[in-house]
């Protein structure tokens, strides 16, 4: 695909979702149900329901969005480079990144989550993600992408173009609805947590499933036509809301309820997973097409925040951490402090990255006056 007005939409989604990753994480530092109590980088407690509803919406699809995205994206970056190029490439953009943001900021994580608790300091190995209970963070999704990207690498030469996106999307259920019943059947959920790789073990392989199908969708040119088919939007907005409040109430069912069954707990759990796949595909839509019809626009801010979005997603939770302690004695009520600390997160990420930035050109524009300039002047 050439770069062309047609691909913007898809950059503002990205970023789009990056701001939807910040308003995730706040939701966790003031829901009510406190389920990132032992481990979250603050936790206020003043909270409220709002927060916690919005985190089950959130946790849906926004980091699966991510996925997609990035997997429609991996064919265009495969076409112009050679297999070396494009490995060197996602190493590059994906774990140098992470190899320093995971030496510096999680220790920074450990401290402030330790500061926002009134807790002690602890010896300073404890403070690398190797040995603490919350690994690599939010930071685990750069070695995964990298995963997938490679993995995607070993498979690229197998020609899918004759199969339908429709079928990709099916296959994708129907393979993912086996997956997570079985994770949850035989109680395999949880995270999986090593030096390199971190992941939620009932969600990885949903997630390289969304990067496939992102990866197909690039390949069919499926956003490439600007005609609607209002029909299915309109069915699909009108739908679409059924799983998701299945799936929450589901959720939080099990969560009031952990050792009861709605009816039994293969049908509870095959409800509970196939709504959460179903909400899943309707809320990646309605995202798609909601963008594509009406943010597919380049301005200047556009532009800007596009250009930050990969540096917040890596810097906004140590951001997020300290504003948040500075909001925990303020007495105003939990859900303008979510809307505060929301807004002033990711306002004060892009500021920051766009001064680095800003500071790397010069400094890479910089050129010493060389000694023969120094040699003519008089003496």
């Amino acid at each position: 695909m050439p770069e062309n007005i047609k691909i913007h939409w898809f950059e503002n989604l990205r970023s789009f979702m990056v701001f939807l990753v910040v308003v995730t994480h706040v939701a966790v530092t003031y829901e009510r149900y406190s389920m990132g109590s032992e481990w979250w980088i603050v936790v206020d407690p003043s909270n409220n329901n709002f927060a916690g509803i919005l985190f089950l919406i959130m946790n849906i699809f926004v980091m699966a969005t991510i996925f997609f995205i990035s997997g429609f994206f991996a064919p265009l970056s495969l076409k112009t480079k050679t297999n070396k190029e494009f490995i060197i490439a996602k190493f590059k953009r994906l774990m140098i990144p992470w190899s320093i943001a995971v030496l510096t900021l999680i220790p920074a994580y450990k401290i402030i989550f330790l500061y926002s608790r009134n807790m002690p300091h602890e010896d300073w190995t404890t403070y690398f993600h190797w040995s603490s209970m919350w690994s690599q963070n939010w930071l685990w999704f750069l070695p995964v992408l990298f995963l997938f990207n490679i993995v995607y690498l070993i498979f690229s030469k197998i020609d899918t173009k004759k199969i339908k996106l429709g079928k990709s999307i099916f296959s994708a259920l129907i393979l993912g609805l086996i997956f997570s019943f079985l994770m949850d059947y035989f109680n395999l959920h949880g995270w999986t947590k090593s030096i390199i790789l971190d992941f939620q073990n009932e969600r990885l392989f949903i997630y390289f499933l969304v990067f496939l199908v992102g990866a197909q969708s690039y390949k069919l040119n499926t956003f490439e036509s600007s005609i609607r088919n209002k029909k299915i939007e309109m069915i699909s907005y009108s739908i679409g809301w059924i799983p998701v409040t299945v799936y929450i109430a589901g959720v939080i069912y099990n969560l009031v309820n952990p050792d009861d069954y709605l009816f039994s707990k293969s049908m509870d759990i095959l409800i509970i997973r196939l709504s959460f796949l179903l909400s899943l595909t309707y809320l990646i839509y309605s995202m798609l097409i909601g963008f594509k019809n009406y943010v597919n626009k380049k301005d200047k801010l556009w532009k800007e925040i596009n250009r930050n979005s990969y540096g917040v997603y890596i810097i906004h939770v140590i951001i997020m951490g300290i504003i948040a302690i500075v909001l925990i004695d303020i007495e105003i009520p939990s859900i303008i402090k979510f809307f505060s600390l929301t807004i002033s997160t990711f306002v004060i990420s892009n500021l920051i990255i766009c001064s680095y930035k800003k500071l790397k050109r010069r400094l890479t524009n910089y050129r010493p006056i060389h000694n023969n300039v120094y040699k003519k002047l008089p003496k």
